[in-house]
């Protein structure tokens, strides 16, 4: 993000944008990387205990996305209102 005398501009929203959409298809991708080798692994082994957690923590991290987004949302509301009544002529 660009940072000057204005603080964010607009067209940041484009890269906080792909950061979210590349972090989604990463958590998605490596759960079902996870998945698939859990599912070669002998029931409560070591390998299938620590898969299982490794897709706990998949689901967890992917569980925090939508509030990733809402508050990048809410700082663009926040920003824009602070910004055009902070520097109305």
């Amino acid at each position: 993000m660009t940072i000057n005398k204005k603080g964010y501009q607009l067209r940041d929203l484009l890269s906080v944008g792909l950061i979210l959409v590349v972090a989604t298809i990463a958590i998605a991708i490596g759960a079902d990387v996870i998945d698939e080798v859990q599912d070669d692994q002998t029931a409560n082994s070591y390998a299938a205990n620590v898969s299982s957690n490794g897709l706990q923590s998949m689901d967890e991290l992917g569980s925090w996305l939508p509030t990733i987004a809402l508050v990048v949302a809410a700082s663009i509301i926040i920003g824009t209102l602070v910004y055009s009544f902070a520097f109305r002529k």
